[in-house]
C-alpha cells in the first residue's frame, strides 16, 4: 500500500515536499458531484485535486512544497485495477501520485500532457522505499 515515505520520495523526484496533503477516499457519486460543481464536468473521474489557496501566484511557482486536498474514488480504483490488469495497491499509488502531479501543476488535457503524466506515474509506482 502507498505510504507517506513512498509519497515523499515521489515528491522529492519533482523537487517538492509535502505540505498539508489530505487524501479523501470517497464514492463515484460524491466525486462526480465535485466534478460537476467545481469543474463543470458531468462525468465520473478517479481523482480530483484542489490546491490549498496561496497568497500570491509567484509564491506558488517558487514554493518547494505542495498542499491540497486529493479526492479519490475507491470505486474507480477498483475498476481501473481490472482495466489495467494490476493490483489494488498499485492502482491506488497511481491515482494518488496523479493527484499530486496535478497539485504540482501538471495537466492531462492533451495527448502529450497525458503521456508525460502516465510516464511519471509509471516511474513513481515502481519506486521502492527502504
Amino acid at each position: 500500500m502507498p505510504t507517506k515515505k513512498w509519497l515523499k520520495l515521489c515528491l522529492s523526484k519533482e523537487k517538492k515536499e509535502a505540505g498539508v496533503l489530505n487524501f479523501i477516499f470517497c464514492s463515484d457519486e460524491y466525486l462526480r458531484s465535485l466534478n460537476i460543481k467545481y469543474l463543470k464536468r458531468a462525468y465520473l473521474t478517479d481523482v480530483i485535486a484542489f490546491p490549498h489557496p496561496e497568497p500570491d501566484f509567484l509564491e506558488i511557482r517558487s514554493c518547494s512544497s505542495i498542499s491540497g486536498d486529493v479526492f479519490v474514488s475507491i470505486e474507480r480504483v477498483k475498476e481501473n485495477k481490472k482495466k489495467y490488469n494490476t493490483i489494488f495497491a498499485e492502482e491506488l499509488k497511481r491515482i494518488m501520485v496523479h493527484g499530486c502531479l496535478h497539485l504540482i501543476g501538471f495537466k492531462d488535457e492533451s495527448k502529450a500532457e497525458k503521456k508525460i503524466m502516465r510516464e511519471k506515474e509509471n516511474t513513481y509506482i515502481k519506486l521502492k522505499t527502504n
